[in-house]
């Protein structure tokens, strides 16, 4: 009986959490957090480089939790509070603060529209974490979003400064990005990707470019990957829905031809 006993009391589940995830899942947050007194403060280069920075933190906790199988619920639910905070409250109040505010309404209706869509996009995907090919995102993944909309900021300072702030270009792509992230069209991140299993040779190859490029010219590179990210996502999802048309199309087509068979060999 004591033996049983002491089998029960090492069975019982330990209480604590994991530190290594966890730290960097907080560093996240502090980065958003940063960028939200950096954009209320006016240092919105500072704002956008802080949410990139927590895109990097909000990676590296996924990864390093995945590695060493210390994923644990309130790992999860901690990471989905801080990208609420550093890829939803901080990029909207960085757009606010930067360029929306002086379209009225608008702009401060195009800033919640991305907040409440970026909360709806992590709650979705928070139920659908566990499912069968949860991997596959639907919606634009609000990290991909944040890290957008900071891209702009980050090359308008290189490129563009000195031109007016007020452009219409500015809510549209807030507003487009916010509709994204709670639509249904097939995005892909990088938490698709499992480093565990090995690659091809040419994985390393590509990932060796992409860094050689970021050192070159990171504000440059930044820019032009997210923006490729975008329009890639947006073509692959109208070839995508193209192909599907043409395979019900295709699958009418057959079907009619087949009850046309049908009453053909009853007639005869």
């Amino acid at each position: 009986m004591i033996a049983e006993g002491l089998d029960k009391a090492d069975k019982k589940p330990k209480k604590g959490v994991y530190l290594l995830p966890n730290t960097l899942t907080l560093c996240g947050m502090f980065s958003g957090f940063f960028a939200i007194m950096s954009a209320i403060n006016g240092n919105f280069l500072y704002a956008a480089w802080a949410i990139v920075v927590a895109n990097v933190f909000d990676g590296l906790d996924g990864w390093i939790a995945r590695l060493t199988n210390t994923s644990t619920r309130f790992g999860i639910e901690l990471d989905s509070l801080s990208d609420l905070v550093a890829f939803g409250v901080a990029p909207s109040i960085m757009m606010y603060k930067w360029s929306l505010g002086p379209f009225g309404r608008l702009g401060w209706a195009a800033a919640f529209l991305f907040v409440a869509c970026g909360a709806l996009r992590l709650a979705r995907f928070n139920v659908q974490t566990g499912a069968p090919g949860s991997k596959a995102f639907k919606g634009m993944p609000i990290p991909a979003a944040a890290t957008i909309l900071s891209s702009i900021i980050i090359f308008y300072y290189e490129f563009w400064e000195g031109m007016p702030q007020k452009n219409a270009f500015f809510p549209v792509i807030t507003i487009v990005l916010s509709l994204l992230m709670v639509s249904t069209l097939k995005h892909h991140g990088l938490k698709e990707i499992d480093f565990r299993e090995k690659k091809p040779f040419w994985f390393l190859v590509i990932f060796v470019l992409i860094l050689f490029v970021l050192l070159i010219h990171p504000p440059t590179a930044i820019f032009i990957f997210a923006m490729a990210y975008l329009v890639w996502g947006i073509i692959e999802n109208i070839y995508l829905l193209s192909r599907r048309r043409k395979m019900k199309l295709a699958a009418e087509a057959q079907e009619i031809s087949s009850e046309q068979q049908d009453n053909t060999n009853e007639n005869s």
